[in-house]
């Protein structure tokens, strides 16, 4: 498994993922603003990813923190909580995470636990939280398997592969599950500027597990759709609504159109974690706004000319009825989702209560 983070004594060990594919080093953060920039600038990225490095960097900021009383360091909880949650807006996850591990640590705070005790749980908390993870992962490799082609090709679009999670992958982890049940597919990995992950980390991913996969400009999809050489779309989500519009990396959109105008199936890979029930629809869900910089230069060189406006958002919202179904850890949902992601967490708050 491909080592996206880890928890060590020294601090949390990030791979540094924008310098793949070509070099492979690690950022070691040794406290939650550390934490907190390596998530916002990108050297770990991915929803569930995003959200287990959050939570590692509120055990660490509580690990390290020198306050020798519970209302000191509550006080310190809520300021290294808020530091890791203005890192990326778009992710839910990343909410999600934080959260967890704010009740985790109330609970025990409520019951006067002596602060070493304290520390010692959020950590395990967070472990356990990439652990579950990979879990999850691979419960919905196994759910969505099926769905994909026994052989052909399957377009996916960004990286929600291991890189983007703790291991395994969601989209790619349909696609590793399929491949590991005898399923002949290879991959089109559209390259998905302006920051590459396609082309930088979902090709070096795939290759690194001898699947197939060839590199796509993000304007060649419609084309190779229409000549029926893709039978299949998966990719992941950052924050999916209660409707089921989902939000992921900018150009998704375009190619879920593609995909219905040509009668592809497409497929949206993500936890439960993922799924906001607070958000109705996706016009709701906040777009991050990444910097011009991204778009203007490529490898330290200037691209564009001095004085152009530059857009850079880092995410697109797909409507529910451009996807075809939502595979999760617990099942596949499909349309209307509003009635089946409700009755999808029925049911998992039902088994975790008789658990």
């Amino acid at each position: 498994m491909i080592p996206t983070l880890e928890w060590l004594p020294s601090g949390v060990n990030f791979l540094d993922q924008t310098k793949l594919p070509l070099e492979e080093t690690h950022v070691l953060a040794t406290d939650y603003k550390q934490v907190a920039t390596v998530i916002r600038d990108m050297i770990v990225r991915g929803a569930p990813a995003i959200g287990v490095s959050a939570a590692m960097g509120v055990a660490i900021g509580v690990e390290r923190s020198t306050a020798t009383t519970l209302p000191a360091l509550t006080e310190e909880v809520a300021v290294i909580a808020k530091t890791l949650a203005e890192t990326r807006p778009t992710a839910v996850n990343l909410f999600w995470a934080i959260e967890r591990m704010r009740d985790k640590y109330n609970a025990l705070a409520a019951a006067n636990t002596p602060i070493p005790e304290i520390k010692a749980a959020l950590i395990a908390e967070a472990q356990l939280m990439y652990d579950e993870d990979i879990a999850a992962c691979k419960q919905m490799g196994a759910h969505g398997a099926a769905l994909l082609p026994q052989q052909g090709t399957v377009l996916t679009h960004c990286n929600a592969g291991a890189l983007a999670t703790c291991g395994y992958g969601t989209a790619l982890g349909v696609i590793r599950a399929a491949v590991e049940r005898g399923h002949k597919i290879d991959v089109f990995a559209d390259e998905t500027r302006p920051y590459l992950q396609g082309a930088r980390l979902t090709a070096w991913e795939l290759l690194h597990d001898n699947i197939p996969t060839t590199i796509l400009c993000d304007n060649m999809a419609g084309a190779l759709m229409r000549q029926g050489r893709i039978q299949a779309v998966i990719v992941g989500a950052d924050r999916i609504a209660a409707n089921g519009d989902t939000a992921n990396k900018i150009g998704t959109y375009s190619v879920a159109v593609l995909a219905k105008e040509h009668n592809i199936p497409f497929y949206v890979a993500a936890p439960l974690s993922t799924i906001d029930r607070a958000t109705a629809h996706g016009d709701q869900i906040p777009i991050e706004q990444r910097a011009a910089t991204e778009v203007t230069h490529s490898n330290g060189k200037q691209m564009t000319p001095n004085g152009a406006a530059i857009q850079n958002p880092a995410f697109d919202v797909t409507p529910a009825k451009y996807i075809t179904a939502i595979i999760t850890e617990h099942g596949v949902l499909r349309a209307p989702y509003n009635d089946s992601i409700e009755q999808m967490f029925a049911e998992a708050n039902a088994q975790l209560t008789t658990a």
